[in-house]
């Protein structure tokens, strides 16, 4: 008979033998779960794929009254998290809306988030390198931020420290799934295979395993995906007179977006989407180099078409606006921060159910988009505060937690947030990849008619901060 030890704080459940020189951190091969001919470990709740959004969608179960009771493990593939250590701004940062504010705020981890480091973005320009159209984005007066500028180790930080006083959590690092056999499939329970032989079964199994997700996979749910053959490339960049740094600034030029996120008032993070080529080209450019690069980008006078212009002009005329007074210019980029430099690739996908009997997918295993508009960890913290909602009332009114009438309810709610957003984004990746005249001129009169509407642009304003 083995002696099970409850090992704080990361609550790791683990055989006595395997406590023998044994550290804080322990790695799957050091953390049995279950020994041979035993029965797996059962929980209520399994999500698989730890990551912002998993640990959170955790930190929310705990956090709420009527599912704190509810016994959840969360299977993190990545060794234990070393903490926020603040110094030099790391490259991989989120622009975070109202909509996620409130998720850290309900589950305790803003106030850790607001004392440490964050920029507010008070306003947002965006504009087309081959016509100039712009539009810009904010609230009357400024009296609101448009997002917040985090860094997603800030972020996992608040979250992780949240899990520590939460006993229903179990967090077991690198845990590799290996394979899951789901209810729907006509097992009694799900049950989840680690690639080190250990295995546990669940009533409710959280794919939130990325866009490569088992769980989706073995849900054999029909999947819309495409390949951008885009990179997108990172790094942390200090300006030359930024000035109070507030505004968020994006440039669609002949190969893809390229985007300003403020740090501090002296720093910003660069999203950039170009092709592969360009992105290995532009990560190995020495420093110099590559700082001339991205201040072309912002800077440089692409080649316009006439037609396009003066429909612009006439357009502007016609609406009594002069889009010329409206217009500011990013500040100047005096260096990169060294190793700051990383690529990454784009692409589309969406699934298309969520949720079956006793499983549902979050995040990335449900949806990803293009970085263009931002949006990506917002939609998986939006599917964070609707699932744990979803799940309250299911429990609250007797239901079992994994049943699939009230899942549905998730997915619903998901979808109408969802598609729209998603459908616009890859719309304009779509708009914006291409420099013929004819798309370029009806491309440049919408988002000119959008910024010179002030009701069509409080849509989209509400949309991308809600």
């Amino acid at each position: 008979m083995s002696i099970l030890i409850r090992f704080s704080p990361k609550r790791l459940t683990l055989p006595l033998n395997s406590i023998i020189n044994s550290s804080r951190h322990l790695s799957h091969d050091q953390s049995s779960l279950t020994t041979k001919n035993q029965l797996p470990q059962h929980y209520d709740i399994i999500i698989a794929g730890g990551g912002l959004v998993g640990t959170a969608l955790a930190c929310g179960i705990a956090k709420n009254k009527v599912l704190s009771e509810k016994k959840v493990l969360l299977l993190e593939g990545a060794p234990p998290f070393k903490g926020f250590a603040g110094g030099q701004y790391g490259n991989r940062v989120s622009a975070i809306n109202n909509g996620s504010v409130e998720l850290f705020k309900s589950i305790g981890a803003w106030d850790k988030i607001s004392s440490t480091r964050y920029k507010p973005v008070k306003q947002m320009q965006v504009w087309d390198g081959s016509s100039d159209a712009l539009i810009t984005f904010n609230h009357d007066n400024f009296s609101e931020n448009v997002a917040c500028i985090i860094e997603n180790d800030l972020m996992l930080d608040a979250i992780y420290t949240q899990l520590e006083t939460a006993q229903n959590v179990t967090i077991l690092n690198k845990s590799m799934v290996g394979d899951v056999k789901l209810r729907m499939d006509g097992n009694p329970k799900n049950v989840v295979s680690l690639k080190n032989g250990d295995s546990m079964s669940c009533d409710l199994l959280i794919g939130a395993d990325g866009a490569n997700s088992i769980v989706r996979k073995q849900m054999g749910v029909d999947v819309f995906s495409l390949n951008y053959e885009r990179m997108g490339l990172v790094a942390t960049l200090e300006l030359v007179d930024p000035g109070d740094n507030s505004v968020a600034w994006q440039r669609f030029i002949p190969t893809g977006p390229i985007a300003f996120l403020p740090l501090n008032d002296t720093m910003s993070s660069l999203v950039w989407s170009t092709t592969p080529s360009e992105a290995k080209r532009l990560a190995s450019m020495e420093p110099n180099e590559f700082v001339d690069a991205v201040n072309e980008a912002f800077w440089k006078d692409y080649p316009k078409s006439n037609v396009v212009t003066n429909a612009l002009e006439a357009l502007n005329s016609i609406m009594g606006r002069d889009t010329l007074s409206n217009r500011q210019y990013p500040p100047k980029v005096k260096s990169v921060v060294d190793k700051s430099r990383a690529c990454f690739p784009l692409g589309f996908l969406h699934a298309s159910s969520y949720v079956s009997t006793g499983v549902a997918l979050i995040g990335d295993a449900a949806h990803r988009i293009h970085p263009l508009a931002g949006q990506g960890v917002n939609l998986g913290f939006s599917d964070v505060t609707n699932l744990v909602k979803v799940l309250s009332d299911a429990v609250y009114a007797g239901a079992e937690i994994g049943d699939k009438h009230h899942l549905v309810q998730y997915e619903q709610n998901s979808l109408i947030k969802n598609v729209p957003l998603m459908i616009g984004v890859h719309g304009l990746q779509r708009l914006y990849s291409t420099t013929f005249s004819p798309v370029v001129l009806l491309r440049s009169l919408g988002l000119q008619l959008t910024q010179n509407i002030p009701g069509i642009k409080d849509i989209f304003l509400k949309r991308a901060i809600a």
